[in-house]
């Protein structure tokens, strides 16, 4: 039982995959129309969402009814939770209640607003024109604000050694491991983290400990926790050295170092003179705050993407139907993974521009090969103007461009990671999506590229367009396994996303649909390696740029 535990620890401290977070949306309105005849409009907000896979709006929630205000300030708050990988698009529907009635076509309808809640998360607030039929009418103002819901935003850190363990090995001393377990409510203990093992020794020092504390206790600083100490075996079946038992609350009130002995119950009831398996000690302890993707966003961290799209002679002659970048029909593959992913950054990016970068092609006028040039031919200017202009060089590049090869991505990586460098200081983080067709030719290179990258502020998406055999990336995909370059250096840190986009075409599912859980597995894994980096360099999220007490006052009441 214990060796099947120990299989899954990796996954029992880790974070899971994606963003989800809980926000808070406050409205308040200004300056909207007087509809009654006699007094004020009596104002309400419907929220209408668009759940994932769907373009139908679906009412999510309504606030109340402010009686008599053209300024209302809705103290109900609209909760949900907001997904990095996600596209989350809104609509407030603005009324003047005029009746008890639930039905929105009994009430005076004032406008509307639609944003997404990416764009909102990262600009904090968002004060927008209240659409409506007809544009010449003044409908106000519509402030909305996000703000992420605090829930124990704190992770402990501490340091455990031990000191004259029990020796368990015939031929040695013991190979001891921890497991910290958390009591719950059936009585029992549940393993929240397990430490590495270190190999012949009574008095082990292991790596200091970071746990969040909702991981740990789920806020209850006074709940009993459980050290275990094992003796390792490679068969799997460990020999049980002995535990104690401790709380958040115990540690943290000091004094620090603190001890508890090691106790083994069995040897305890049986031996008369049984003292102890030996102690444990707490070196140190002490409480953080765990800082969240939002509160770097919030904090004026920009998000910059860097496009980069394979022009390989394997992509087949652009002139025939059957090539992945045949311009004659709908649009291409590259285009539609270009669309999925490039709307959810864009929300992101401060200035909506991209800069688009190619490899594989010869390029005019005498045909030299390139494996990193600017698609839109302006190295002063390579920036694209949001999506649409992200497909509008690719589409007039086409034509003035060779198909060529190979496929190396070490050029465009290495290309971002100067940049990356540059911006070390926590205010920029750099996304290179590389939207490729087939098996990438110049693996050692590449491999020396990410591994010199992971200690940057750098994320790789890699898109594979077509049917080609793509198993290699996998190696660049290390979920499970550090990657190793082959010099021998190991990468500091996970930075590669590798998708499949013939993953999400089948005949079982709608192509838009299909686009949609593209982007949304492209980037999942991307919050959790923007805070990585951050914690790695120790760098706290500077305040919010905004001051939510701060909103437009009231004109009534000054």
């Amino acid at each position: 039982m214990l060796a099947a535990q120990g299989n899954n620890m990796t996954k029992l401290g880790g974070y899971a995959a994606g963003l989800c977070k809980e926000m808070e949306i406050s409205l308040a309105g200004r300056n909207l129309p007087d509809l009654d005849y006699l007094s004020k409009s009596d104002p309400m907000v419907v929220v209408y969402i668009q759940p994932f896979g769907h373009n139908q709006w679906q009412e999510f929630s309504r606030t109340e009814v402010i009686v008599n205000s053209r300024n209302p300030d809705f103290t109900k708050k609209i909760v949900m939770m907001f997904r990095f990988e996600e596209q989350q698009k809104l609509k407030f529907e603005i009324y003047d209640v005029d009746s008890s009635s639930s039905d929105l076509s009994r009430h005076d309808f004032i406008g509307w607003v639609e944003i997404t809640l990416g764009n909102l998360v990262s600009q904090h607030v968002i004060q927008k024109k209240i659409e409506y039929h007809n544009p010449n009418l003044n409908r106000g103002t519509l402030i909305i604000s996000a703000e992420e819901l605090s829930y124990n935003k704190e992770e402990v850190e501490f340091q455990l050694v031990a000191h004259g363990l029990d020796r368990k090995d015939f031929f040695g001393k013991s190979d001891p491991f921890v497991i910290i377990s958390k009591s719950v409510e059936s009585g029992e203990y549940v393993a929240v983290h397990k430490t590495e093992v270190i190999k012949t020794t009574l008095n082990p020092v292991w790596k200091s400990i970071t746990i969040p504390v909702r991981n740990l206790n789920n806020g209850d600083y006074e709940r009993t926790l459980k050290l275990e100490c094992w003796d390792w075996n490679r068969s799997g079946s460990h020999s049980f050295i002995g535990e104690a038992f401790f709380s958040l609350q115990k540690l943290i009130a000091g004094p620090l170092p603190m001890t508890l002995f090691c106790m083994n119950p069995e040897k305890q009831r049986k031996k008369k003179n049984y003292k102890n398996s030996g102690n444990f000690e707490f070196v140190h302890c002490k409480i953080n705050p765990i800082y969240t993707f939002l509160d770097y966003l919030q904090g004026g961290t920009e998000i910059n993407c860097t496009i980069a799209i394979d022009f390989t002679a394997s992509n087949g002659d652009p002139n025939t139907p059957s090539s992945l970048h045949y311009l004659g029909g709908g649009p291409t593959l590259y285009e539609q993974a270009l669309s999925a992913v490039g709307e959810i950054v864009e929300d992101y990016d401060s200035d909506k521009q991209f800069p688009v970068i190619g490899f594989g092609a010869r390029l005019p006028p005498i045909g030299r090969v390139s494996h990193e040039f600017h698609v839109n031919f302006n190295p002063t200017n390579p920036y694209c103007d949001r999506v649409p202009g992200i497909i509008g060089a690719y589409r007039s590049c086409l034509p003035l461009v060779q198909l060529y090869g190979p496929t190396n991505f070490a050029p465009c990586i290495r290309h971002v990671t100067k940049f990356a460098q540059a911006y070390q200081d926590g205010s920029h983080y750099f996304i290179l999506l590389i939207l490729t067709d087939g098996i990438i030719t110049d693996m050692y290179d590449t491999k020396e590229a990410i591994v010199d990258a992971s200690s940057l502020p750098l994320s790789i998406i890699i898109v594979g367009i077509g049917n080609a055999d793509f198993s290699a990336m996998d190696e660049l995909d290390s979920d499970t396994t550090v990657l190793t370059a082959p010099s021998g250096r190991k990468a500091q840190r996970d930075i590669v996303q590798f998708v499949p986009f013939s993953k999400f075409l089948n005949a079982n599912m709608d192509p838009a649909l299909g686009r949609l859980h593209l982007a949304r597995d492209v980037l999942r894994e991307i919050p959790d390696q923007f805070v990585g980096y951050m914690k790695s360099r120790k760098i706290s999220p500077k305040p919010p740029r905004y001051d939510l007490s701060r909103l437009p006052p009231d004109p009534n009441l000054s």
